[in-house]
């Protein structure tokens, strides 16, 4: 089982995301734990105050050390964590063999950032691992999270019905997934390429190896000759 254990200043942004499909299956088998901790509750202010203005005068909020580092030291007191996982944009991009790695922990920290972002000091001295999924901003890190945990969990053995499904996903061999057809095998004259429709799996793979490859090429020729855009 996988723990995760999300911190946020705006934690109904998570109710959704986890009610649902693989996530929520697996939750009901007990395959995983999601909890979610709201960063104001471990204020100390009257006012549970978690952000403040930034010094030196620049524009927006950034979130406060105090209530972040309390709860990270409860949390970190009634466990041991693999990792404690900043979600923000100025990080390394998620990589599915970052997920597959990841898949193979049992307690994680994932702490969602939010307006102009936390206190330095709080990646300096708490912060293991720092994660983006992409060149662009979210108003917070509560979606990545999201992603990151459902990314996670489908690759737990039991979440999804065939396990040798996750295996042939996209980026698992460096390679995009090759085109996927379903019935009826003529629609309006779209046909499914006979290849598909003949029974003989040896040329099937073939097939399915060399359309990857070329839509590979043609999509994300970075992944073929090691320069990964990311």
């Amino acid at each position: 089982m996988i723990r995760f254990d999300i911190l946020t200043l705006h934690p109904q942004l998570l109710e959704g995301p986890f009610a649902h499909s693989i996530v929520k299956r697996a939750l009901d088998k007990g395959l995983v734990e999601i909890h979610i901790h709201n960063l104001r509750d471990y204020s100390t202010s009257k006012q549970k105050q978690a952000d403040d203005y930034p010094f030196g005068g620049a524009a927006g909020m950034v979130m406060m050390i105090q209530p972040i580092d309390d709860c990270i030291a409860k949390l970190k007191s009634e466990r041991n964590y693999d990792e404690v996982i900043y979600l923000c944009p100025d990080a390394p991009v998620l990589k599915q063999s970052n997920v597959n790695s990841l898949s193979l922990g049992s307690n994680y920290i994932l702490l969602c950032g939010h307006y102009k972002g936390i206190d330095q000091r709080v990646r300096d001295q708490f912060i293991t691992k720092e994660i983006s999924i992409g060149d662009f901003v979210l108003s917070g890190g509560e979606l990545p999270a999201a992603m990151l945990v459902d990314a996670i969990v489908r690759l737990i053995p039991g979440a999804i019905s065939d396990a040798t499904s996750a295996l042939t996903d996209s980026f698992q061999d460096d390679l995009l997934s090759p085109p996927v057809y379903t019935r009826p095998a003529d629609y309006k004259g779209w046909l499914v390429p006979e290849v598909l429709l003949n029974g003989n799996h040896k040329l099937i793979e073939e097939w399915l190896q060399e359309q990857a490859i070329l839509k590979t090429q043609k999509i994300r020729p970075d992944l073929l000759d090691g320069t990964d855009q990311g």
